[in-house]
């Protein structure tokens, strides 16, 4: 084996030099002797490396300092990787951020695409528009901190929905910003309020200090109670409440099925990220005309009746009969009685081309001239004098949608079967826990809401469908979901006085059954049909 070199001769002598000195290195000064010296390399003279330069602004004589280098390829390299980690950490923020608003969006959308328009109140400094783009309505708009507020007052058949996207959770003093909102409002009007979830307020501030989210960590969280105080002091009503988003990532589908599944497992469903509120401010109206429609088949003892008992209601009323396929001369009955009384009420009476109650009531809601609409069924089980009671809870702004109440006083006699009794009470317990509104009745006949509100529950229906029998359920359900304050008004059911019931309690129980799955699928679990609206992108 050759012994190791030292390719430079100076630092050979150097070593030599210092080793010779002293003489208690002599073993080591031995083993250098053994070394062998590289023959030196030529000497030549070279210009300054690239990295040092002269530096001529000096006064007296040259300096030279170290000039930028430029990166070398292992630190290129690094910072690709940096930017690409980077890059994909920021994708993976906008997906979720992306999917997160498209649930939320969703949700929304089920008010909103049947308003008139949307208007995003206060928007956050770090709030980019992404939720009120992906929201479905036919006009959008946007408000800021320095901008009037427009005044909705005037509105009378139009419904404009206010977004607060998370406004709230930043303020110190939310009733200063209700009462302030209250006075550009009209009864019309409803507050969308996203709201984070007061229990969950760690999760915020875990998202904020990994970058999930963006901006300031929300200060203000608020209950149920806390907002159902804050609401009432500063004149509002909280109409409906619902929970959104326990999983914020997609995750191939796994994500979205426990966003959907969450809503109904008991005390867990409250663990969701966020609540969709719809608020309704509380603002009387002045009496507006009422049609009364009063489907009718085989019930000809009935009519005359309901003419004689029908109440002076202090306002303009007409009064339109449905008659549908009746083998006992109810329309006869009809035609009689529409001249009898003319000169006591406006009557209109037409012949029913379909069959169900359902149809029929459709058919004369059509033909209805006021602004209010009323049911009454022909078989007066349902006392016509009480239809005041339904027309003041309205005018004092008690409800938009007045829905009666059988179960509340004992019956007249045989007035309604166990089973169709047990029936009934099932049904409004079901529909109560899946519109997430307290019905104390769901099958009562007799129902109040105005007509600007029933044109919208009709486009609504046909993105729903139509298969209810009675059609308590198709005026229910989008009562729900457009926000309307659902006010039961309790009447004692009477016995009939003349002919039989055209209900079918089995046939018909089975279809009701069918409807409330299709709305749990849809309205509580929120697996709505997509349907796109061609002007659903314009912002004001």
């Amino acid at each position: 084996m050759s012994p190791p070199s030292i390719d430079s001769p100076q630092t050979a002598l150097f070593l030599f030099i210092s080793l010779h000195r002293a003489s208690s290195f002599d073993p080591l000064i031995n083993s250098l002797r053994t070394l062998r010296v590289a023959p030196p390399r030529p000497f030549t003279c070279s210009t300054l490396p690239s990295t040092m330069k002269p530096r001529t602004d000096q006064k007296h004589g040259t300096k030279f300092e170290m000039a930028h280098t430029t990166q070398t390829q292992p630190e290129m390299e690094t910072k690709r990787v940096e930017n690409k980690s980077q890059a994909a950490a920021q994708a993976v923020v906008s997906s979720w951020r992306e999917y997160v608003n498209a649930f939320l969006a969703a949700e929304i959308s089920a008010l909103t695409r049947y308003y008139d328009r949307v208007i995003q109140w206060l928007p956050r400094e770090d709030d980019k528009g992404a939720l009120l783009a992906a929201v479905a309505a036919p006009r959008k708009e946007t408000v800021g901190k320095d901008e009037p507020f427009p005044d909705l007052t005037h509105e009378r058949d139009k419904r404009t929905a206010i977004l607060i996207n998370g406004t709230f959770n930043y303020d110190f003093d939310i009733q200063a910003l209700l009462i302030h909102l209250k006075t550009k409002l009209s009864r019309t009007s409803r507050l969308v309020v996203l709201l984070y979830n007061p229990y969950l307020r760690w999760a915020y501030y875990l998202a904020t200090r990994l970058g999930i989210r963006k901006g300031e960590l929300p200060s203000t969280f608020v209950t149920r109670v806390d907002l159902q105080n804050i609401a009432k002091v500063a004149g509002f009503e909280i109409v409906r409440l619902r929970l959104a988003v326990y999983c914020p990532w997609k995750m191939l589908g796994l994500g979205t099925a426990i966003n959907r599944v969450m809503p109904l497992v008991p005390l867990a469903r409250w663990l969701s990220l966020t609540s969709v509120v719809v608020l309704r401010p509380l603002v009387p109206s002045s009496k507006q005309g009422l049609s009364c429609v009063i489907p009718a088949r085989n019930e000809r003892g009935n009519i005359e009746n309901a003419l004689k008992r029908f109440p002076d209601l202090g306002r303009e009323a007409e009064i339109i009969f449905v008659e549908g396929h009746s083998t006992d001369g109810t329309w006869e009955e009809i035609l009689r009685v529409a001249t009898l009384y003319r000169d006591q009420f406006r009557i209109l009476a037409v012949q029913q081309p379909g069959k169900g109650k359902a149809d029929a009531v459709r058919l004369g809601f059509s033909h209805a001239r006021e602004d209010l609409l009323v049911i009454l069924d022909a078989d007066l089980t349902m006392p016509p004098e009480m239809l005041s009671r339904f027309a003041f809870a309205y005018d004092q702004g008690h409800g938009d949608f007045i829905n009666g109440s059988r179960l509340v006083y004992p019956m007249e006699g045989a007035a309604m079967r166990f089973l169709n009794r047990m029936g009934n009470i099932f049904f409004a317990k079901i529909l109560s826990a899946v519109l997430d509104v307290r019905l104390g009745d769901s099958l009562c006949g007799t129902k109040l809401l105005t007509r600007h509100d029933y044109e919208r529950m009709v486009a609504w229906r046909k993105d729903f469908g139509e298969f209810d029998p009675f059609g308590d359920f198709e005026l229910l359900f989008p009562a729900a979901e457009l926000g309307l304050e659902i006010v039961d008004v309790p009447i004692r059911y009477l016995a009939r006085t003349y002919g039989e019931t055209n209900i079918q309690r089995f046939r018909h129980g089975l279809q009701l059954l069918k409807m409330t799955w299709v709305g749990l699928v849809r309205v509580k679990m929120g697996v709505r049909k997509k349907r796109p609206l061609a002007s659903e992108n314009a912002v004001g």
